[in-house]
């Protein structure tokens, strides 16, 4: 925690994290009591510090929130990068300070029950990602751009994949890429019925207010009343 305070003091342009909380195949390694009170500490550095936090989260989303409640609320936001929680979480998780952030993993769930949580989704929290490499969309009669893997980084590829990228993966053959955000765009835009053009200066202005915080290289325009 020494380190992490000195480096955030050398580099007031850095927010926090990734950070979190893991159960899949990875974080199943590493004792979650552990896992617990590291985040908790660096969630409190965060708080402390007034910058925004990027929360990774695997199967985990109750022990999440619970966490957030306990050290929260966080007035700096949290980004909940490829989220995939419920959608009777998201009222509670905004209240907190969250941001939904939405990648190719959405494509995996039942539409109707995507739809359903992105429809709770405040619109002034929505934003959108590729997770690449990880998070290649999977849908029919859409094209996509791989990023092919070669034969002799596959092994090394495959170490840095927990379970849910694999199944995102059909193999570890092709990776995502970032130029795919223009699917995650139209998918998303399409189960929130607004068009691409819409969403997308959305996910912009959302984005541009997160990360504007003091030190930050991102400038926020403020709208004109």
């Amino acid at each position: 925690m020494n380190l992490l305070r000195r480096f955030f003091a050398e580099t007031p342009e850095a927010a926090v994290g990734e950070i979190g909380l893991d159960k899949g195949s990875h974080g199943k390694t590493i004792n979650f009591g552990e896992q617990v009170e590291v985040f908790q500490r660096q969630l409190e550095l965060a708080k402390e510090l007034e910058r925004p936090v990027s929360v990774h989260c695997v199967r985990a989303f109750g022990d999440l929130l619970e966490v957030l409640k306990q050290t929260g609320p966080f007035p700096a936001g949290v980004l909940l990068h490829s989220y995939m929680g419920s959608a009777e979480m998201v009222s509670a998780l905004a209240n907190l300070g969250c941001y939904f952030s939405l990648s190719g993993f959405l494509t995996g769930m039942k539409s109707t029950k995507a739809k359903h949580m992105l429809k709770s989704i405040p619109l002034d929290r929505i934003l959108l990602e590729t997770d690449a490499p990880d998070a290649l969309p999977r849908l029919d009669n859409v094209s996509v751009s791989p990023v092919h893997v070669h034969s002799s980084d596959a092994d090394t590829e495959k170490r840095h994949m927990d379970s849910e990228s694999q199944a995102a993966n059909a193999s570890n053959e092709s990776l995502n890429h970032p130029e795919n955000i223009h699917i995650v765009l139209e998918y998303v835009a399409s189960l929130l019925e607004m068009t691409e053009s819409e969403l997308a200066e959305l996910s912009y202005k959302n984005a541009t207010k997160l990360f504007s915080y003091p030190g930050s290289k991102v400038q926020h325009e403020p709208e004109d009343i």
